[in-house]
């Protein structure tokens, strides 16, 4: 096995584990407290525009590239001097997979309910919408701050492991 790989990828999957750690923990320690300030309409329009220019090339390359990247760290480190590392990466790859869970079974949901709510100039009961938005996405988005940033420790663990 080329140990010079074996780094190479356990540290990309270090790399853009901070990266969505770092974002996610961006919305739970300032976006959504900030938003907190404004007025309902202005929050629907915000958090649209933010999930609308959310999607693109580097926001992909880390949303799937870490668990991705983390899959291949743990297959490349199956065997021989890779061994010591393996559980590590193994436990940030399942808190990958509960972060993913999260995204796709609350957040995203709860994005596309927004984005439907009504016509921006025309938002039917903006409260409304906003309530039943704001609370819940904002709690699972901090569990997956949490989930990745804990990823993160695993994997810098890793790094130190495998050395």
């Amino acid at each position: 096995m080329n140990e010079t790989l074996r780094t190479a990828v356990l540290l990309a999957a270090t790399v853009t584990t901070g990266v969505l750690a770092g974002l996610f923990a961006a919305f739970a320690m300032a976006v959504m407290p900030g938003l907190r300030r404004v007025d309902d309409r202005t929050f629907i329009v915000v958090m649209r525009r933010i999930n609308e220019a959310i999607l693109n090339g580097w926001f992909a390359l880390c949303f799937a590239g870490a668990p991705l990247l983390t899959l291949l760290a743990a297959l490349l480190h199956l065997s021989g001097d890779g061994r010591p590392a393996l559980p590590w990466i193994a436990a940030a790859g399942l808190l990958h997979a509960m972060a993913l869970a999260i995204t796709f079974a609350v957040n995203i949901p709860l994005n596309t309910a927004l984005a439907t709510a009504g016509d921006l100039d025309h938002i039917p009961a903006p409260a409304t919408v906003r309530a039943s938005f704001a609370p819940r996405w904002t709690r699972w988005n901090t569990a997956r701050a949490l989930t990745s940033t804990a990823a993160l420790a695993l994997l810098g663990y890793a790094l130190h492991a495998g050395a």
